[in-house]
This record gives structure tokens, sequence and C-alpha cells, in this order.
């Protein structure tokens, strides 16, 4: 990351971008009140906030509540299109979600997750687990956001690891930074991570890298039952394919 005077940046414009971030699976209608609790900001500012985000089509306001409206996502709509999401990327993973029949996801790191910017194939799967583009998943707890870790620089991501903020999903969700840590250096070795029961109730899900080792900027990964990937050679087949599939999408995801 760039590093960036303090003298440059505009807080008024971060502060709004904060108000955004407000708007979550968790909280899509807020009240001023809401809004202030989650940002910390005073209520004037907020308000101020709030109302530009409103004026400028952003945020939608009914009576005291706001929501986001669908212009949001013009914002991700430059970030999709300028990398050829639809035209080059998807044809890829729907190409790789056909030969093991089942969905494929592709994640970035936001932070302190894994961010979904592409998906191909059952898309009733997804959808029942609450899982669109643009949704969040923790980055120590998932098979694609170890993926993530474990392919990139190791000194900045035991930083992540260290300070993530940890949840029990399942009785076997790991909640020592330590074990989470040595197993994304296993991930690292083996060049795939394997999550069984962790993040989803009688899910396990694997996912590999794109990219180079210490530089990869995305990884792809998909999820099943438990007991599907230890039925023959469903494990062996599926890793083949995904390490494929990234293979094929790296020098599309560009620099």
């Amino acid at each position: 990351m760039t590093d960036i005077r303090d003298k440059d940046i505009s807080l008024t414009f971060a502060k709004g971008m904060g108000v955004l971030k407000a708007f979550d699976a968790a909280h899509t209608h807020l009240s001023i009140a809401d809004i202030v609790g989650i940002t910390g900001y005073d209520r004037a500012s907020v308000r101020r906030l709030v109302l530009t985000l409103v004026s400028l089509g952003y945020v939608r306001q009914e009576g005291r509540v706001f929501s986001l409206t669908p212009h949001v996502l013009i914002l991700a709509g430059g970030f999709l299109q300028g990398r050829g999401f639809g035209k080059t990327i998807h044809p890829v993973l729907k190409t790789c979600s056909r030969e093991i029949g089942e969905a494929i996801s592709l994640a970035m790191i936001d932070g302190g997750d894994a961010v979904y910017v592409a998906h191909a194939g059952v898309e009733e799967y997804m959808v029942s687990l609450g899982f669109t583009i643009g949704s969040r998943i923790p980055l120590v707890q998932t098979a694609i956001g170890r993926a993530l870790l474990a392919a990139g620089d190791p000194a900045a991501m035991r930083a992540r690891v260290e300070d993530a903020t940890l949840v029990r999903y399942t009785v076997d969700t790991l909640m020592d930074p330590d074990a989470i840590w040595r197993a994304v250096e296993d991930a690292a070795a083996k060049g795939y991570a394997f999550v069984d029961n962790e993040f989803e109730p009688g899910v396990a899900a694997l996912a590999v890298p794109v990219g180079r080792p210490g530089a990869a900027r995305a990884a792809i990964g998909m999820s099943a039952a438990r007991p599907t990937f230890h039925s023959g050679e469903y494990f062996d087949t599926v890793l083949r394919a995904l390490r494929q599939c990234a293979v094929m999408l790296e020098p599309l995801l560009g620099e």
C-alpha cells in the first residue's frame, strides 16, 4: 500500500465512505442514531453526510430511516467491468464449474475479510446460504480466506491473523491465532486450503490461490457437504480442476 500523508487525505470523504460502509447485511435500514452508533461520528456530521448521499442517489430516505439504493453498484461496476469479469473471468469459472459439477467462487482480500467478486454455477446453493457477489466472509476461518492468506506476504498475512476478530461458527472453528496460522502455513506448503466444518456446519471447503506465492491477488474455491469430500477421488478431482482454473485466471486478473 502506498504511504499517503494525512494532509493529503479528505477526512470528509473518508467519513462519507464510513457512512456507506455502515450499511451491511445486518444493517440494511438505519436511522441517523443507528449510523452514529456504528461509525462513532457526531450526529451533525452524520446527518450532513447521509443527506449528501441521498442527494447523490446512493441512499434512499423513508421518513427517519435510510437504506442503500442500486446506485451504489456503480462503485463496484467500475472495478468488475474494468477487469472484464463478465467477458473473460466468468466464462473460465463457468467452464471449471461445469467440469466438477459444483459452484465456484472467486474472492479477494479486503481488510480482514475475503470478498466474493465472481461466481459461477449452482446459483441456488449460493442463494440458500445468503452469499452473493460482494458478500464478505472471514479470512481466518474459511478455505478461500486461508488460501489468500497462505499466498500473500507472510509478515503482512500473519498480522491479519493476529488482528482478526474471531467468531465461533461451529464446534470445530479454530479460535487460537497460533493454530490458525499453522493452518495457513500448512495451506502454503500444500498449495491449497481445506476447511472442514469450521465456517458452515456440515460443510467442507477447498480453495487455491490465483497467482504466484507471496503475491497472489485472488483465490478460487468451492464447498460441499462433508461426506462428499471423503468419497472416492472427489477431493483430487476438484483440486486438479481448481488449480487448472487458477492458471487460466491469473493473466486475466492483470496487475
